[in-house]
Formats: C-alpha cells, structure tokens, sequence
C-alpha cells in the first residue's frame, strides 16, 4: 500500500522531513561577617592578678552565628525555573502514563491514521485533500484522547486546565517575552546547527514537496495543514511532553536535567532518525522557555511559531 509516511507523522515531522544544511528545515564580593568585639586587657606582668579588670559579656552576645555564603551564580541557576515541585499527577505514574499515551494514542493515531482510513476507503492511495482532513481528524482525536487521559490521572485536588494556567512566575517572566527570546534562540541555533550540517554531511534540499503539495492543492487541504500545524499540534505536543512530562521530571531533579530527558523523549516520539538533533535542540528550547516562565502558552507559541515559519518557507520556496 503506496502511502506517504511523512504526513502521519507529528507536525514537525512534514515541515522538516530532512535534517538537511539548511535553517529552513526543521538558551560580588563575599560576605563577610561582623565579629563582635571583645574586650582585652594587656597588662605589664608587673600588675597584680587581683588588679586586672575583666571584661564580662552575654554569652549569647560572643557567640557567632554563622553567616551563609551564597553564590550569585548558583542563585540564577536556581531560580531561573519556576515550576514548582508539587505536582498534579503521582509521580510513580509519570512513566506508566507515557508508556500508555506512546503506544494507545500518539502510535495508532499519530501513524497509524492514514491507513485507517485508505482501509475504510478502500483506496490503496488516498488524494491530497482526504490526506489532509484526515491528519487533522486524527490530530484532533489524539489531542482530546491526551487531554482527557491527563485529567482522569491527576489527582482529585486538582484542575487540569487551572494547574496549566496558574503556575506562578515573577512578573516579569511573561509568557510573551519569554516567547519572543525563545523563538529568537531557537532560529539561530536551528541556523547554526543548520551551517554544521552543511559543512559534516553536506547541503541538502529544504524543500518538502509533498507538503508544498498540499498546501498548493486546494484551500481546504492547506487550511487542514496550517491547522495541524500551528494549532493542533503544538497544544498536543506541549501538553504532553512540557505540562505533563516536563514538570513532573522537574519535581524529581533539576530542570536541566528534565528538560535534557524529556527533550530526548520528544525527540524519540517523531521516530525520524535524520531529524533527531533538530527536534531535540527544539525541545531544550521550548522546555527552557517553560521552566523560566512557568506559563505553557510561551512554549506553545514558540512552536506555532516555528512551524508556521517553516510552512511559509515551504509554500513560498
């Protein structure tokens, strides 16, 4: 059965199939403590013992508290995230409820759409525009699946959609800002890697065709992909592997240390070995962006972002 891989795929996965060379493919001085002073008498040895005058102090008066030295450096690594460490699900979930969600809904859907529907068709190969509704039906179907699995496992104190949206940050960690520093890193060193790329393997074409394709084929079939792309998917993706992932890493061990695995778990769940460095430098970003604001909304435009870039290369090029 002749049916295009690429589109079954998460949203990255169509918008840069290839990881080709080029970016238009798919981060005082120390304190010192004040001694209390002491008094002391020095006498010439020639004065009494009885004459010396002696110094009586509160005990609590010469005792030094000890004062703790923090590093600056430490301070920022600290507090650059903001996620807290109590979370909403049973940490013993976290890895049986991915372990479910890979291979009950991203797998079968995610992969898996397409061929449903060239089976319940009867058609070995289906047309552009039915290609297109269907990814997005199916992207819709493992967005709701996602969403309603993550409510059904979290505990009863809590509220899905208030845990995403009530996460406190300092003000002036807003989601737009973050959004706006973390797209600007993202593209330069998707470019960097791109320039790498170029040297080690050599350049290769950016191009997608059968993206380009669909978007030239009717309104209907690019309004579908722009939807799976810039909507769909970055809700579904964010949700997943920064709401729930993420933050339930981060409250086990360090942020970078979480957004280092569930970067590589992001990475893994596009099953595109040529892609793998991309998507995982994608992922560090976006996970980035969410642990210095603690708002989900940036790292969801950040990707929206992203692939409506790539969309527009690929329709333009």
């Amino acid at each position: 059965m002749n049916r295009s891989r690429s589109l079954t795929v998460s949203p990255l996965h169509p918008l840069s199939t290839k990881f080709d060379g080029n970016f238009f493919e798919p981060l005082s001085l120390p304190l010192l403590s004040r001694k209390n002073a002491l008094c002391s008498s020095i006498f010439n040895s020639n004065f009494s013992f009885k004459a010396s005058p002696k110094c009586h102090l509160p005990r609590n008066n010469i005792t030094e508290k000890p004062v703790k030295k923090t590093d600056s450096l430490s301070m920022v690594k600290e507090d650059f995230s903001v996620l807290a460490s109590d979370i909403p699900w049973e940490s013993e979930n976290v890895w049986s409820t991915m372990i479910f969600y890979m291979f009950n809904l991203h797998i079968p859907l995610g992969y898996g759409g397409l061929s449903i529907v060239a089976y319940t068709l009867h058609q070995p190969v289906l047309d552009l525009q039915t290609q297109a509704l269907s990814l997005l039906l199916f992207q819709v179907l493992e967005l709701s699946a996602a969403l309603f699995l993550l409510s059904r496992t979290i505990k009863p104190e809590y509220d899905l959609v208030n845990f995403f949206k009530t996460i406190k940050s300092p003000a002036e960690r807003n989601w737009l800002l973050a959004s706006a520093l973390g797209f600007a890193v993202l593209t330069s060193l998707v470019f960097l890697a791109s320039l790498v790329a170029d040297r080690l393997f050599g350049a290769k074409a950016a191009n997608n065709p059968l993206v380009r394709e669909i978007l030239l084929s009717s309104d209907i079939s690019a309004t579908a992909i722009v939807l799976v792309n810039c909507i769909i998917a970055p809700l579904l993706e964010e949700a997943v592997y920064r709401g729930f992932l993420l933050t339930s890493l981060a409250s086990t061990m360090s942020w970078r240390n979480a957004v280092v695995i569930s970067s590589a778990i992001f990475s893994v769940a596009h099953f595109s070995i040529d892609n793998f460095l991309q998507l995982f430098i994608i992922g560090c970003v976006l996970g980035s962006s969410y642990c210095w604001s603690g708002n989900l909304i940036s790292s969801i435009a950040i990707h929206s972002l992203y692939n409506a870039s790539i969309l527009m290369i690929i329709f333009l090029s």
